[in-house]
């Protein structure tokens, strides 16, 4: 029975400091994915799965939202033409309230409030990172909220 006890023990400490290693390095591959978005390095388009689901939560006047889905062909398209735009009038996003949650081993959720800089808003993101097989962490799961209504024509 001891044996057993400190097997578990010893199971759950290892469990748990995987969860922790994958938190901290979840965390690392968002802080870099911000920084190459803020400074236009098109470095950062290599961080989505290719088959990564894309959500763009649309803040409608009234307050209503509307989910719209994306490839991440179509959505890294979207960012390249928009890059040049917002590279123009330095446009950044910077997030606060940042909470790393593990899903699973190797799997982790990074929660936040998006503040882009050309207005006062605030606005709920999440990501969801997913480490592969070569050790790299990318991201599986995107959702930022916004309020531009032009993404509405692509609601289905």
């Amino acid at each position: 029975m001891k044996k057993f006890l400190l097997s578990l023990l010893a199971f759950m400490f290892i469990s748990l400091s995987v969860f922790a290693d994958d938190k901290q390095d979840a965390l690392k591959a968002f802080n870099s994915y911000v920084n190459m978005a803020n400074t236009y390095n098109t470095d950062m388009f290599n961080f989505y799965s290719p088959n990564a689901k894309i959500i763009r939560q649309v803040i409608k006047p009234d307050g209503g939202l509307v989910n719209v889905l994306t490839d991440t062909s179509t959505y890294i398209t979207q960012m390249k033409i928009g890059q040049v735009g917002a590279k123009a009038r330095k446009y950044k996003n910077n997030y606060t309230n940042v909470v790393a949650t593990p899903i699973s081993a190797g799997k982790v959720k990074i929660s936040s409030v998006r503040h882009p800089s050309v207005d006062n808003d605030s606005l709920k993101a999440y990501m969801i990172f997913q480490k592969q097989p070569n050790g790299k962490w990318m991201i599986v799961e995107e959702m930022m909220q916004t309020r531009q209504q032009i993404f509405l024509k692509y609601a289905k």
